[in-house]
């Protein structure tokens, strides 16, 4: 009977460290397990990082190999200038006998010549500001959307200026024009960017794909881009506070496609209102208007 008991004693002991060691073995695991998913996770957030960096690289490799061929002509240009500013110089001291008009017509040449010499310099600088403007901008804006879905919301520089392109599944429902609850913090998002450049006026554009579409409120695609529009200015405007005088509102339709109609993709691409971010015009058309005398 002792030895019995003994063995009951022992087995009771043994059983109970077994089970405690499991236990500790259980939330080892479930922490390692805890740990291996944030490393996860914070791996898939730097390769997110990574490759908008590498983006914004290509961006500034592709800027900075134009603007320097742009440079280069401008520079030859004024080089061109100043050889023909000598030249003229050279034949006025040639002359034995200048007439007064003469002279005052090389004169007037001279200083059409130095004129439009500045006016390239003065240019140069003005490109150059505004592509490091530019670059600030889709830096700023890449970083502030940087949680949302790529295939949701892209950042590019075409054409001089900066588009903000949204996805209308974000933006809205199907053949409608009230912009979802989930798409505010996206336009708040650009509104914040937008706010802290009140020196650019902001074009939007609505396109649609080339599906009909009629209905009591609706007559065509053109109607639903041009009403979507307006409706993100007045978000912009109404909850956001950017000024209304800086926007430019319109639609259009099925006539502007990113990519063919044929395909659902196509037609997804298509599907979009952008944010067209530009110089105001005035300063645009003074800028490239030389300074008459």
């Amino acid at each position: 009977m002792a030895i019995l008991v003994s063995l009951t004693t022992t087995s009771c002991v043994s059983k109970k460290k077994y089970l405690a060691l499991e236990s500790q073995q259980n939330e080892l695991r479930a922490a390692l397990q805890k740990k291996l998913t944030d490393c996860n996770t914070e791996l898939d957030a730097l390769r997110k990082e990574l490759t908008a960096r590498e983006s914004e690289l290509s961006i500034q490799k592709s800027q900075a190999a134009t603007k320097d061929g742009q440079i280069k002509n401008l520079e030859d240009q004024i080089a061109y200038l100043k050889q023909t500013n000598t030249n003229l110089l050279d034949r006025l001291s040639d002359l034995s006998v200048v007439s007064k008009s003469g002279a005052e017509s090389i004169r007037k040449s001279l200083e059409a010549i130095n004129d439009q010499s500045k006016y390239i310099k003065d240019l140069t600088g003005q490109m150059q500001r505004k592509d490091s403007l530019n670059l600030a901008l889709v830096m700023n804006l890449k970083r502030s959307l940087a949680d949302v879905n790529d295939e949701d919301v892209t950042v590019e520089v075409k054409k001089g200026v900066v588009y903000i392109s949204l996805s209308d599944k974000m933006l809205f429902k199907s053949g409608s024009a009230v912009i979802n609850a989930s798409a505010e913090g996206v336009l708040g998002k650009v509104a914040k960017v937008i706010n802290d450049h009140n020196e650019l006026d902001i074009l939007i554009e609505g396109h649609t794909d080339n599906v009909p579409i009629s209905t009591d409120c609706l007559k065509d695609n053109w109607d639903l881009s041009a009403k979507r529009a307006t409706s993100v200015a007045r978000m912009l405007q109404g909850k956001y506070n950017v000024d209304p005088n800086r926007m430019i509102a319109g639609g259009s339709g099925e006539y502007k496609p990113k990519a063919d109609n044929a395909t659902d993709e196509g037609r997804r691409m298509n599907r979009r209102t952008e944010i067209i971010i530009t110089p105001k015009l005035d300063q645009f058309f003074n800028l490239m208007t030389p300074e008459q005398k």
